[in-house]
């Protein structure tokens, strides 16, 4: 029986994860970012951005990145969830509720003080899967570009 896996991206993984990253960015690719993403993800000295996947049998699925970092509400880190993107392919399989299930163990085995993630309000099948995980705050989100 085939079994999903989730696993930390390794620095091989790279040709089979550009496809996941360029669904994730809507095939938008700046191949500098690109790179450094890439880079920041399998550089062990790095404790900051973090990558899993799920595969079966090889073949990517799914994947998430994330980023600790301090917060001035608690001494133990924070994990901000950026990344969670599945193949098309492979939705409605539980593919993603894996992925952040298993940055959720993480989190408790490290004893973050708490994890939190944003996505597209029309967004409805992330929200609902979102809603099995966290609380919903009344936030609005402002960006300011600066570079």
């Amino acid at each position: 029986m085939n079994r999903l896996v989730i696993r930390p991206l390794k620095f091989e993984d790279f040709p089979k994860w550009l496809p996941l990253w360029d669904g994730n960015n809507m095939g938008h690719r700046d191949e500098a970012v690109t790179a450094e993403t890439w880079s920041r993800i399998c550089d062990a000295k790095n404790t900051q951005v973090n990558g899993l996947v799920a595969e079966i049998n090889d073949e990517f699925m799914g994947i998430v990145h994330y980023i600790l970092h301090p917060t001035t509400g608690s001494i133990r880190p924070v994990c901000y969830m950026q990344d969670v993107y599945v193949d098309p392919e492979h939705r409605r399989k539980g593919v993603g509720k894996r992925l952040v299930s298993e940055v959720t163990k993480i989190g408790k085995r490290e004893k973050w003080a708490r994890m939190y993630w944003l996505t597209q309000f029309g967004n409805k099948e992330a929200k609902a899967m979102y809603e099995n995980f966290g609380v919903k705050l009344d936030f609005t989100l402002y960006v300011l570009p600066i570079s």
